[in-house]
């Protein structure tokens, strides 16, 4: 077994990784999604965001694996961090950096690896989106190129740390963590040649919420209508507040009836969520709903200034028929 060496900014790169204060902290929806996305799609029963710190790397994203941390010296990842690109060990019996690996002899057994080494924008490497499986395989080249693209979703949500693009209230993307998010998305989507829907949402009579039970009740709507698309949202979704009462969600892969049917979920789970808290008043939307189309929409910006006139001409409509 050879223990990976040190890259040469290494004291640059554990200084930036523990001033984004993410190690040992609890798992998040918007790493959690990445990893199920790969372990679905690559069909491994293992995925993982990992973390290398000075000594060990530590899983802030974990699938299909039990510890939450391993020494460094026996970490695949550590010696990801060290290329530019994938680093992938096909057979890792037949390679001599991890044949007698005791996570190969043992534990979970890895026979195959694949990782993708995640950077912030200072350039420091701090880990990888990687994928495990306990028998030999390989990625061809469309595989490869989904990792890249899981993986820059991955280090975008890390600079997210450092942006603070992340909603507060509602632990959303904002408007600024789904714009980057987004539009990451719909370029995988249209070199996969893959459908996708945005859904921009508009909570009906908020106003009155706030002027009827105050702005702490407004508050507690919008958490609850956020907690609500987080429990409908597929593992691939992308999902964020706009501000104020505006929210919206980018669907991957999905043709105008799976769109219908996300949809059709996220009414009747409002419906059983506004009988359940009986607060004298419902949470109510309106939305507008625009397909992706690659010849039209460069952008996401240009995705959602089409579903607002979309969303708009729905409140009109919901006014006009009450």
């Amino acid at each position: 077994m050879l223990a990976p060496a040190l890259p040469p900014d290494e004291a640059t790169r554990v200084s930036t990784l523990r001033s984004l204060n993410i190690l040992d902290t609890s798992a998040e929806e918007r790493f959690d999604r990445l990893t199920r996305l790969a372990k679905r799609l690559f069909g491994v029963p293992i995925a993982l965001v990992s973390l290398v710190d000075a000594d060990r790397q530590w899983f802030k994203s974990c699938f299909g694996l039990g510890a939450t941390e391993t020494s460094r010296d026996i970490s695949f990842c550590g010696h990801a961090i060290l290329d530019d690109d994938i680093l992938m060990i096909p057979d890792a019996l037949l390679d001599e950096r991890f044949f007698d690996n005791p996570l190969v002899t043992g534990d979970p057994r890895i026979r195959f690896y694949a990782g993708y080494p995640l950077r912030v924008p200072n350039g420091s490497k701090l880990g990888t989106l990687c994928l495990i499986d306990v028998k030999a395989r390989e990625l061809d080249d469309e595989e490869r190129d989904l990792l890249r693209d899981l993986a820059r979703m991955a280090e975008q949500e890390l600079a997210a740390v450092q942006m603070a693009t992340l909603d507060d209230l509602t632990l959303l993307s904002n408007r600024r963590g789904f714009e980057s998010l987004a539009q990451h998305a719909i370029n995988l989507c249209r070199r996969l040649e893959k459908p996708a829907s945005l859904l921009f949402f508009d909570l009906n009579r908020f106003k009155q919420i706030n002027d009827t039970f105050g702005h702490a009740e407004g508050d507690r709507a919008l958490a609850a209508f956020a907690e609500v698309m987080r429990g409908v949202m597929r593992d691939s979704d992308v999902i964020g507040r706009l501000g104020g009462d505006e929210f919206v969600a980018l669907l991957t892969q999905a043709d105008g009836v799976e769109t219908a049917n996300v949809l059709h979920r996220l009414e009747s789970a409002l419906r059983t969520r506004n009988a359940s808290q009986q607060r004298g008043y419902d949470i109510e939307y309106s939305v507008g709903q625009i397909q992706f189309d690659p010849a039209r929409h460069g952008s996401v910006a240009e995705l959602l200034a089409e579903a607002d006139i979309a969303m708009y001409a729905h409140k009109e409509a919901n006014k006009a028929a009450r």
